[in-house]
């Protein structure tokens, strides 16, 4: 298929399209709104169910009764949102049934602001509302990997019957760029066999978050654990730019990684031997990966559009074996190449 020239968000809406989402709920918040009007458009003229919920919460709570009737569902917002949808997201991960979730980051804490950064970095990877669950998360650095990712992430919440976020930012969801989309799925032909689709001639599904019996509660936690650690052994996905002979090594995600390259080509016109890791999967993060490079790698910085969160993952990966370092830009400022330029050749001297 040709490519054509695509705002990030709309990317990101035709790619879900195509790969089969039956039900989209959700309510307007810029950098993402470009997302909710393609669906508004989209969605109807394809007999599928498109709904603008009058607040996030009521979004997600619709995304979960979808979610548990079987249907191929999405929603999508920016951090205030996501913020709302924490309890939701928490029943829908109890339940494990499958959701995609794209968050569009934008400057906060609070309203903050409609520029592009990372700061939900924590919120994403570290939870999916309250509770002991986590969620799988995905970074896209292009408009064309927003794609690819977005039907990635449908499969993999199938797969693993469970909440898959697009973790995108301000500038993968504004900017143009070629992209290719992918073929037209057909809609699912049947509902899985877990869903609550009416019990005549079998046995009724029980969906819910309510487990009153702690070692009840203790085994489904258990459960769930299991589940990330094969989403771990298995899903782990990354980049690496440079690393064979790489002295100092970048790890940047989303528009801070496609930031780094211009930096990191710099930086080697320069006699520097920099190389860079991008996590494309923040959950599973690729810390095995981080730790094959450090035989060689001397320093390690991490370069973020906040104040410094998955520096911490970086850390753990690092255990000590190499200095880590952090150059941070948040609140919706982005970093240039010439920056992160000179950040490398601190580190060398």
């Amino acid at each position: 298929m040709a490519k054509e020239l695509l705002v990030g968000n709309v990317a990101i809406a035709e790619a879900a399209i195509r790969a089969g989402v039956e039900a989209f709920f959700g309510y307007p918040i810029t950098p993402q709104t470009e997302l909710l009007e393609h669906m508004a458009g989209r969605m109807p003229e394809l007999g599928r169910v498109f709904l603008q919920a009058e607040s996030e919460v009521a979004a997600i709570n619709m995304v979960y009764g979808a979610a548990c009737a079987g249907a191929r569902v999405m929603t999508s917002s920016s951090g205030p949102g996501i913020s709302l949808m924490q309890e939701g997201l928490s029943y829908i991960a109890i339940s494990e049934v499958p959701v995609v979730v794209v968050d569009v980051m934008r400057g906060g804490p609070g309203l903050g602001n409609i520029q592009p950064a990372q700061g939900d970095y924590n919120q994403v990877t570290k939870t999916a509302g309250h509770g002991d669950s986590r969620s799988i998360v995905l970074a896209p650095s292009s408009v064309q990997e927003a794609a690819d990712l977005t039907g990635l992430a449908f499969d993999l919440a199938e797969k693993y019957r469970t909440i898959v976020i697009v973790a995108g930012d301000g500038m993968i969801g504004q900017m143009m760029e070629p992209a290719e989309l992918p073929p037209m799925k057909s809609l699912p032909a049947t509902r899985p066999d877990w869903a609550v689709t009416g019990a005549k001639g079998r046995l009724k599904n029980v969906i819910t978050s309510v487990f009153l019996d702690a070692e009840v509660m203790e085994a489904i936690n258990w459960r769930l654990k299991a589940k990330l650690d094969r989403i771990q052994a298995e899903e782990v996905r990354c980049e690496l730019t440079l690393v064979d002979d790489a002295e100092i090594l970048i790890v940047a995600f989303g528009s801070a990684a496609r930031i780094t390259k211009t930096a990191i080509r710099e930086a080697r016109e320069q006699g520097i031997r920099a190389g860079m890791l991008r996590p494309i999967t923040l959950l599973p993060f690729p810390s095995t990966a981080i730790e094959e490079l450090l035989d060689r790698v001397q320093t390690v910085l991490v370069v973020e559009m906040n104040t410094g969160q998955m520096v911490d993952d970086v850390r753990l990966a690092v255990q000590g074996r190499a200095p880590v370092h952090l150059y941070g830009r948040p609140g919706g400022s982005v970093p240039v190449p010439d920056e992160i330029l000179d950040v490398i050749m601190s580190l060398r001297a």
